[in-house]
């Protein structure tokens, strides 16, 4: 049978206040096991939440950037559930009245070897608070609980069940924690818990409108185990209901060593939880000029900025993307643009895609500590540019930069003069090496002149070899067509 695979995310994302949801206590992370838990934390006798002002307004950012409803009224919940690391009993969050209504998020993802841009619908997002931490090594076979985490603001953003596969449910989630960090309302560390997902995924038979069975698969905090935990769920799905089984819907954890989901728990569904309105938070009431002044405090958006790269720098809609993939990557590509005169954005567009983002990834490094600055990437740019040296010999100048981190924004121009590295334009030098070549092989002049014209190459390529890469392309190619048409 032909299934079609559904995969609905829910993501919670740790804002970057300082403080925590409902009380003064710091959000920093790393520190000693529940040394940052407060009575408030702790739903201790006598205390009250108080909702911190900064999570609201990272709500707000959030909403206006995925072009959402921004609920004038909503209403803090308590959702009842016990477990060891949930102090109170409850979790503090919203269910029926959230703070962001809807919105949608755009991203690239690669159909048949080509990008397609996708559009995912979202449901809501609604602030909530964090649980504490179980934490199962280094106890004699038993658990500790840290309760730091308590109360750490969570955004829990929920998309409508409009994923196809597990490669679009990846490029959404990288599509939405870039979004959170450009927005600055989370620091998105992933290794940390400041992101992660949810997946909730099903399969149904191809052309059939009811959806299946869906199985949630918590608490994935890297977007490869995000991929591998979806695919190997659907495997699973399928392969039950070919064998004549059936989907039972339940929470799954996924464990990358075995690469495998298992079951924790059925899954709940709301009326379990026992939601009722929290009765020591009064409504949560955003005037509408409270929205303006967030959103007039909005950085350019990303979806507006790869419009202008498009009209502004005749990028394509792909590299516009890659470029602004985040806030970092989108500034570093407009000072290089800048310093190499804004004429060359498609050349820089590819080497950021191309030999940056390649060193960044070997070296596990972020774009904001690359070794090479848009300064010197520029100035090694403009010497491909102006003829000086090719692109190939650029690439390894470009290597040379990244071993000296910190070598001036000149260092490229002293790298070619220090290595010899200049390209040979002058005609004058370059004519007397093809005569040579030509002289050299009579046979493979002869099969070119005969008609075999994929000879032009081999030919090409003992002239750079004679110059040791060093000759100009261009210059090379048009003096040796004319030296073969003898």
């Amino acid at each position: 049978m032909n299934w079609e695979v559904v995969i609905g995310l829910e993501t919670h994302t740790q804002l970057s206040t300082v403080s925590k949801i409902f009380s003064g206590t710091s959000t920093q992370f790393g520190a000693p096991p529940n040394t940052q838990a407060s009575p408030v934390d702790l739903a201790l006798p006598g205390t009250l939440p108080v909702l911190n002002r900064g999570a609201v307004e990272r709500a707000i950012r959030l909403g206006l950037a995925i072009g959402a409803q921004i609920a004038p009224v909503s209403v803090f919940a308590r959702k009842n559930y016990f477990y060891p690391d949930l102090p109170k009993g409850y979790q503090i969050s919203q269910y029926a009245l959230p703070v962001v209504v809807g919105g949608t998020l755009s991203f690239i993802v690669e159909e048949d070897g080509r990008p397609v841009t996708k559009t995912v619908r979202l449901t809501r997002a609604h602030l909530e608070e964090d649980a504490g931490k179980s934490l199962h090594e280094d106890f004699a076979g038993m658990s500790g609980i840290d309760l730091n985490r308590a109360g750490t603001p969570l955004l829990e953003i929920v998309s409508e069940p409009d994923l196809r596969s597990s490669a679009e449910a990846v490029g959404y989630a990288r599509a939405l924690h870039s979004l959170v960090m450009w927005l600055g309302i989370s620091d998105g560390n992933m290794q940390e818990g400041s992101f992660r997902c949810d997946a909730n995924v099903s399969v149904r038979p191809r052309g059939q409108s009811e959806f299946g069975t869906r199985c949630e698969i918590k608490n994935l905090n890297s977007f490869r185990f995000l991929q591998q935990a979806i695919d190997h769920e659907v495997t699973r799905q399928i392969e039950l209901l070919e064998d004549g089984g059936r989907v039972i819907q339940e929470t799954r954890l996924y464990d990358p060593e075995r690469n495998e989901t298992r079951a924790m728990r059925s899954k709940e569904d709301a009326h379990d939880y026992r939601y009722f309105p929290d009765p020591d938070l009064p409504p949560l009431v955003i005037s509408s000029a409270w929205v303006e002044r967030v959103r007039a405090a909005l950085p350019e958006l990303p979806g507006a900025m790869r419009e202008r790269f498009v009209s502004e720098y005749a990028l394509t809609e792909y590299d516009a993307h890659g470029v602004t993939a985040t806030r970092a990557q989108a500034r570093f590509f407009e000072e290089t643009n800048k310093l190499l005169g804004g004429a060359h954005a498609k050349l820089v567009a590819n080497w950021m895609m191309g030999e940056l983002a390649s060193q960044l990834r070997r070296d596990n490094r972020e774009i904001e500590a690359a070794p090479v600055s848009p300064a010197q990437l520029a100035r090694l740019l403009a010497r491909v540019v102006d003829g000086t040296i090719s692109g190939k010999i650029a690439k390894d100048v470009f290597q040379l930069l990244w071993e000296r981190a910190g070598a001036g924004d000149d260092a490229a121009d002293r790298i070619i003069d220090e290595k010899g590295l200049r390209q040979i334009s002058d005609a004058g030098a370059i004519e007397p090496i093809i005569d040579a070549i030509l002289a050299a092989n009579p046979a493979q002049l002869a099969d070119y002149r005969s008609g075999k014209e994929k000879l032009f190459g081999f030919f090409v390529g003992q002239a750079m070899k004679a110059t040791q890469g060093k000759a100009n392309p261009q210059q090379l190619n048009d003096l040796l067509r004319k030296k073969l048409a003898g």
